[in-house]
């Protein structure tokens, strides 16, 4: 007799039979670390429990602890969330009902920031695309399981992102089937205004104690679409939109301070082993591809073909004062100096040494500048074989 998907989740007893990449650089905080009492020694108990036992226990103890409030799994739509909350103000809330399941989860998480105060905890759990991926793939034979998890990805991946399908897949499953990866649902918790204190995967589900630390961003949440529009530093400090192929899951821009917290810079600037990047998107950073649509902002007059790259308001902090001055006079570019060094910079320094190299000579002799960069760059493209990052 075939099992289900749902029995086969709690079938995983080891972490490294679902892994997924980059699980190994999670959260450094832990329950552990939480100052409230009451709080932490909720999560320490309920920490290995699997969701049947955490629901059980949960629904047994709710009575003795006051702090926590418990949503049930018929719990699906933000009106039924207020209804939930009442009066209360809880310290600690757990949703029992898995992310990936919930209509409309950026509005749900939404609400959810509402609804506490600062400070307060939220504890969910969603399946993520490669548990799902590898449970598909135990679950049907060798002779059609590709099949099936390729079907599945398109179905429950691709189609809720495409204009073309979008109506037709909300229709016909209400999004309650989607799929998500690990990055997108962190990024949805840091856009609802969460800060992730510990993640985890166990029995075959994924685990997120979030804390609210703000208000919710506001903005247009991300479609999928395989142009991404971001912004960034240009010139005098202002504004632009920088046109790039994704590379990245979808909402990993939110996640950046993040993964700058636990990570660590490689040369170049870039994260070093940055899980947001997909396995499409290595491929088009090595072949430059993902560069392409930034030509539409050197045809605008938003940047120039070399130049400083333009940086996110995150890795702009980054930098000290005087070089975020320095850079703010020109243009950025899309062929950073970086490449044209013959020893790539490997920190933070470096970079900025590298850069003021650049715009110092550039202040002085602007045309002649960008020629010897530009070629200088190609030179080492060809030869060098320096690739984007």
């Amino acid at each position: 007799m075939k099992k289900t998907l749902f029995q086969l989740r709690y079938e995983f007893d080891d972490e490294r039979a679902y892994s997924e990449q980059g699980t190994e650089q999670g959260a450094k905080l832990s329950v552990a670390d939480i100052k409230d009492t009451a709080v932490r020694d909720i999560l320490l108990q309920t920490a290995a429990m699997t969701q049947k036992e955490l629901i059980k226990w949960l629904i047994a103890n709710k009575d003795s602890h006051p702090e926590m409030l418990l949503v049930p799994l018929t719990t699906s739509t933000s009106e039924a969330l207020r209804y939930r909350f009442g009066d209360r103000h809880p310290k600690l809330l757990y949703l029992t009902r898995p992310l990936h399941t919930l209509e409309n989860l950026n509005k749900f998480l939404y609400t959810a920031n509402e609804l506490m105060d600062t400070g307060t905890f939220l504890c969910c759990h969603s399946m993520t695309a490669a548990l799902k991926r590898q449970m598909l793939r135990k679950k049907y034979p060798w002779s059609v399981r590709d099949v099936v998890v390729v079907a599945d990805y398109l179905w429950n991946r691709v189609a809720p992102k495409l204009r073309l399908t979008h109506d037709l897949y909300y229709r016909m499953t209400h999004g309650k089937s989607r799929t998500f990866t690990r990055v997108e649902i962190l990024g949805r918790l840091y856009r609802a205004g969460f800060e992730v204190i510990d993640e985890q995967f166990r029995y075959g589900e994924f685990f997120v104690v979030a804390c609210k630390t703000k208000e919710p961003v506001d903005d247009i949440p991300p479609l999928g679409s395989p142009i991404i529009h971001l912004k960034r530093k240009g010139k005098d400090g202002k504004e632009i939109v920088v046109h790039k192929f994704r590379t990245m899951y979808n909402y990993s821009e939110y996640i950046q301070p993040y993964v700058y917290q636990y990570q660590h810079l490689q040369r170049g600037g870039k994260f070093k082993d940055d899980y947001r990047v997909s396995a499409l998107g290595r491929l088009l950073r090595k072949t430059w591809m993902d560069e392409f649509p930034m030509l539409w902002n050197v045809l605008r007059g938003e940047m120039k073909l070399v130049g400083v790259r333009p940086l996110s308001k995150q890795y702009f902090s980054l930098y000290t004062p005087e070089m975020q001055e320095l850079r703010t006079r020109t243009k950025p570019g899309m062929l950073p100096p970086f490449y044209y060094e013959k020893k790539s910079p490997e920190t933070l320094d470096e970079i900025q040494a590298s850069e003021r190299r650049y715009l110092e000579a550039y202040q002085q002799k602007p045309f002649a500048t960008d020629w010897r960069y530009f070629w200088g760059i190609v030179g080492n493209i060809l030869f060098r074989r320096k690739r984007s990052q």
